[in-house]
């Protein structure tokens, strides 16, 4: 499934790697979290729940394809519970 922006036009602008200003954007953080700080709940997702990354000269990407099968893993596992 495609994520879409608000219009309901799928999203199709977001490159194969990530930044983690367009992760934020790519997971909708600001519009389903209520932290004051999208970054901090891309902090919490790394460390408590196995977000995926790589360090690239001591920055954070985040490659879209490992983002979309970490989302459906997180789907399934709340699925089961």
């Amino acid at each position: 499934m495609s994520p879409r922006k608000a219009n309901s036009q799928p999203v199709t602008s977001f490159p194969a790697i990530m930044t983690e200003a367009e992760l934020i954007d790519y997971l909708r953080i600001p519009e389903v979290s209520k932290a004051r700080n999208p970054r901090n709940v891309i902090a919490n997702l790394k460390r408590s729940h196995g977000l995926p990354c790589l360090y690239i000269s001591n920055h954070c990407l985040y490659p879209r394809a490992a983002i979309d099968d970490w989302v459906l893993c997180q789907t399934a596992r709340e699925a089961q519970s």
